[in-house]
């Protein structure tokens, strides 16, 4: 028996320290920002840069969002808006879409949902500038709304939940149906309840498409800099006149750290949002 478990005790033994290399050298960079936001500026110039073991301060990020040259107290906002209403516009229209899809026997639902699959297919790229020449046709250009209204219906959206409302036993519906249950009742209170974690993981990922959101806030907001969010509002103080390593550390620090709370604690959720269905 020893000899059949010291080569399987070795292999994951090499496994995990494989795996701790990894996380090592892909985290190192993060790590690297995040320390220098909270070292003083002349730790930073000094080579090597003198991260590890000195003092620690809150001084730049204090000073990062009290400076005026690029406020990041509105762009903070901005952002937190930006999230917030393409993940609530994508939970509506993805459910919703998805149930027309799954329990409403119409003939084009297939057609429709090859549709939706296929806008994943086009390039951001592709239809970045048309989005743009069409917001501002409509009179919406620098305005909050031209933010968020390219982003209010997701295809891989509807393409998550349609999967996640296929899981649904069609007995259930039926009954439903015979007890006079309408689509929005049986919607809102049987099917959402019971693919909690599909609906966990689109918010999640929702909410970080939002908030990283960087190419399209700097085309649509190009002449009103209060439309700055946190990422077109860093790279604006990387050029400003106030343009110190210690500051721009200091702003990444503050645009990651609601992606990697939500990373941390959503992990499970996304994990089990994204595998559901996977095994019936």
């Amino acid at each position: 028996m020893s000899r059949v478990t010291r080569p399987s005790a070795a292999r994951a033994s090499l496994t995990y320290l494989w795996l701790v290399l990894a996380a090592v050298v892909l985290l190192f960079p993060v790590l690297l920002t995040v320390v220098g936001g909270f070292v003083e500026p002349a730790a930073l110039i000094r080579q090597p840069p003198g991260l590890f073991g000195g003092d620690y301060t809150l001084a730049s990020h204090l000073h990062a969002w009290q400076q005026r040259v690029v406020p990041l107290l509105p762009a903070f906002f901005n952002s937190l808006f930006v999230a917030v209403v393409i993940m609530l516009a994508h939970l509506v229209t993805s459910c919703l879409a998805a149930y027309a899809l799954v329990f409403l026997r119409t003939p084009l639902r297939t057609p429709v949902f090859w549709l939706f699959l296929a806008t994943i297919m086009i390039p951001y790229e592709a239809i970045v500038v048309p989005n743009a020449l069409f917001v501002r046709a409509l009179g919406l250009g620098d305005s909050r709304v031209a933010l968020v209204l390219p982003f209010l219906a997701n295809g891989f959206g509807v393409f998550l939940m349609r999967q996640a409302f296929r899981q649904f036993p069609v007995e259930l519906h039926q009954a439903a149906q015979l007890d006079g249950c309408g689509h929005g009742r049986f919607l809102a209170r049987i099917v959402l309840p019971t693919v909690r974690p599909s609906v966990t993981a689109l918010a999640v990922w929702s909410f970080l498409q939002g908030w990283n959101m960087y190419f399209w806030p700097l085309i649509i907001s190009s002449t009103d800099n209060s439309l700055n969010t946190l990422q077109t509002a860093v790279f604006a103080l990387k050029n400003s006149e106030q343009s110190a390593p210690d500051l721009q550390l200091a702003g990444i620090t503050i645009t990651l750290l609601p992606t990697l709370l939500l990373v941390v604690f959503g992990q499970r959720w996304l994990v089990r949002g994204f595998t559901a269905g996977a095994v019936k």
